[in-house]
């Protein structure tokens, strides 16, 4: 599948996360971003681009679609940074748009970029108020990785 192009309408949850710098694949109805806040290496948000608050409200292609970003993004961590587990939490508590925050979890500490990468909640619930703390130019090698491994 080729790449949508970039949304050029944000919602207030894609801007939140730095839209459009942070977006690594946009597809139809979802964009993948790097989240800012690495929480772990190769934290991810993933939101719909319908205007719905609700998970219920999401159409039936928006699900469809789904599964095929799911796949995309757990094939390009697992060759970008050979994660343990993953975790996909929608809290929506603050950022009331539909979306997901994306977790890859390590039962070890990650190197990358000369940087050491730790998952402070492993291997209990992810700890999203520990983070690691990263630059732009961090974010943007983690962002090329993953990009370099997109299927």
């Amino acid at each position: 599948m080729m790449q949508q192009p970039i949304p050029s309408n944000f919602n207030a949850t894609m801007r939140k996360f730095g839209a459009p710098q942070t977006i690594i694949r946009s597809y139809r109805y979802w964009s993948v971003l790097l989240r800012p806040a690495q929480a772990t290496l190769g934290a991810l948000v993933l939101a719909t681009h319908e205007p719905v608050t609700a998970f219920s409200e999401l159409s039936l292609p928006s699900f469809t679609e789904l599964q095929q970003v799911t796949q995309h993004i757990e094939t390009t961590l697992t060759k970008a940074f050979q994660y343990n587990k993953i975790n996909y939490l929608m809290l929506m508590m603050v950022d009331p748009d539909v979306h997901f925050h994306v977790l890859p979890r390590y039962a070890q500490p990650q190197v990358f970029a000369g940087m050491e990468f730790v998952d402070a909640g492993w291997p209990g619930v992810p700890n999203l108020g520990q983070i690691n703390k990263t630059d732009e130019a961090i974010n943007r090698h983690i962002m090329d990785r993953l990009l370099s491994c997109w299927p």
